[in-house]
């Protein structure tokens, strides 16, 4: 079984001819309901439900609170390569772009680990870009034992891996995996992962259930928001959340939004997603998953992202460069998109704080 055949169920569902015969009226039924179901996950995801937004939002807001406290967990980025062979129109590592190359040596990942960690974060996302050849997966294990001395949790940004590679890597101490399938639709993922191992549609598409099978204790996942429909690709991704969490009840499963962001490459066919898009995107999340994380990164401008805080977001980053070296070094290798928020992490954590939420460092302590 793999999710794969989930999304061949619709693969040729009719979501324009759906969404056009949803009410506001079917919408505040799914509100009333204890068990959301894939159609009314939908129903919420239509343009009707637009009309009702904040009676949605005061139901996630509850929702958020009943089992995840007013917490925020928070996080930052260390990008230790931007290396890539893989050639996707949107991305700024994209193979054929002319960026700064660079890879960090292990005393420079120490180097930024320890300058991180002075800033009380405890829970690390290790990146690179996707290059088998120049961060093979013994360079990952090195950095995961470096990064061990000074964070409590280590989740991986990187290339697809196999069940026993994750295993690998979960034996090295890191327990979270990201991956994002970056966009569901196959053709269109055809098309914007030009070339590359990437390009492999379902090998990506089974890997987060692969990190599941190797025991990882956090799993996220989500779309890049703006490479096709949102409507579509927002319930594409959470029914593979749902998929997850049925099958593998041991492992916390979170959403994230991200939205495309400036880069160097060449993608331009944006498919607009407003504020309001992405609000209800993440509503709907948190009334269809209630048990699932939500994370909102710094690609989001940092009054929007504060405004998010009471509506389900269980997670942030703060203090973030996505550049390799980008919190020790002048000589940086070119970032991966543009940030919104470039906050400090104590600005951020004052305004949690202000908006009478309690900012979390650690989660967990290492066994």
């Amino acid at each position: 079984m793999s999710f794969y055949e989930e999304y061949l169920r619709y693969s040729n569902f009719d979501f324009e001819g759906f969404f056009n015969s949803v009410t506001k009226e079917d919408v505040l039924k799914v509100l009333n309901k204890n068990k959301v179901g894939e159609m009314d996950f939908l129903r919420l995801l239509s343009p009707a439900a637009e009309k009702v937004l904040e009676i949605i939002a005061q139901r996630a807001h509850m929702l958020s609170v009943r089992h995840f406290g007013k917490t925020i967990l928070l996080y930052t980025p260390l990008y230790i390569s931007n290396y890539c062979v893989n050639r996707c129109a949107y991305c700024s590592f994209n193979l054929d772009n002319n960026i700064q190359r660079r890879q960090l040596t292990l005393e420079e990942i120490d180097a930024e680990a320890n300058t991180i960690a002075k800033t009380g974060l405890r829970h690390i996302l290790l990146l690179t870009g996707e290059s088998k050849k120049e961060t093979p997966i013994s360079y990952i294990k090195d950095a995961i034992n470096i990064l061990k001395k000074y964070f409590e949790s280590i989740t991986i940004e990187i290339y697809p891996l196999t069940e026993n590679e994750y295993k690998e890597i979960v034996e090295s101490g890191a327990d979270g995996l990201t991956i994002y399938q970056e966009v569901y639709d196959e053709s269109v993922y055809d098309r914007v992962h030009i070339a590359g191992p990437k390009k492999n549609y379902k090998f990506r598409l089974d890997a987060p259930e692969r990190g599941c099978k190797a025991k990882f204790k956090s799993i996220s996942i989500g779309a890049l928001l703006g490479l096709n429909n949102w409507r579509i690709e927002a319930f594409m991704s959470g029914l593979h959340g749902k998929y997850l969490q049925d099958r593998y009840t041991d492992v916390e499963i979170a959403m994230a939004i991200p939205r495309i962001r400036p880069h160097v490459g060449i993608f331009q066919d944006v498919y607009p997603v407003s504020d309001k898009d992405l609000v209800q995107v993440m509503l709907a999340y948190r009334i269809f998953l209630p048990y699932s994380g939500i994370n909102v990164s710094t690609r989001e401008r940092d009054e929007f992202r504060d405004k998010l805080i009471p509506l389900g977001v269980t997670k942030m980053s703060a203090g973030v460069s996505t550049e390799v070296g980008g919190h020790t070094s002048s000589n940086n290798g070119n970032g991966q998109f543009e940030i919104s928020d470039k906050r400090s992490v104590n600005q951020i954590k004052e305004a949690i704080i202000k908006m009478g939420y309690q900012p979390i460092f650690k989660d967990w302590f290492r066994l």
